[in-house]
């Protein structure tokens, strides 16, 4: 896995993680937050390290899924872009611009 989407996924989980099932939810933060390997995992489990693996997998498609449809990091990360420009050029002009396009 990529850092990129190793960063992705570790951001929705921030966001979307008490919509996944337990299992989901544990394997991924042990793996994404407290940097275990899936053998690590699957041995603290006593499960396969496919099960783990599939887990994990399944957790990421969903994850990636909710934020297709829900859409709260876009929104954020949109936000914060829109803050970063009034902080680096302000006017009441771009502020009211900023409003608008957020409450769209």
């Amino acid at each position: 896995m990529e850092l990129d989407e190793f960063l992705e996924v570790s951001l929705l989980l921030d966001y979307y993680k008490n919509l996944l099932s337990d299992k989901q939810k544990e394997y991924m933060l042990e793996h994404f937050e407290k940097d275990l390997s899936l053998s690590e995992i699957a041995k603290n489990h006593s499960v396969s390290r496919q099960a783990v693996y599939d887990n994990i997998r399944r957790g990421m498609k969903i994850l990636r899924e909710y934020e297709r449809k829900i859409g709260f990091c876009q929104r954020e990360r949109e936000f914060m872009d829109s803050l970063e420009e009034l902080r680096k050029d302000f006017t009441l002009t771009k502020l009211d611009e900023i409003k608008d396009r957020l409450e769209s």
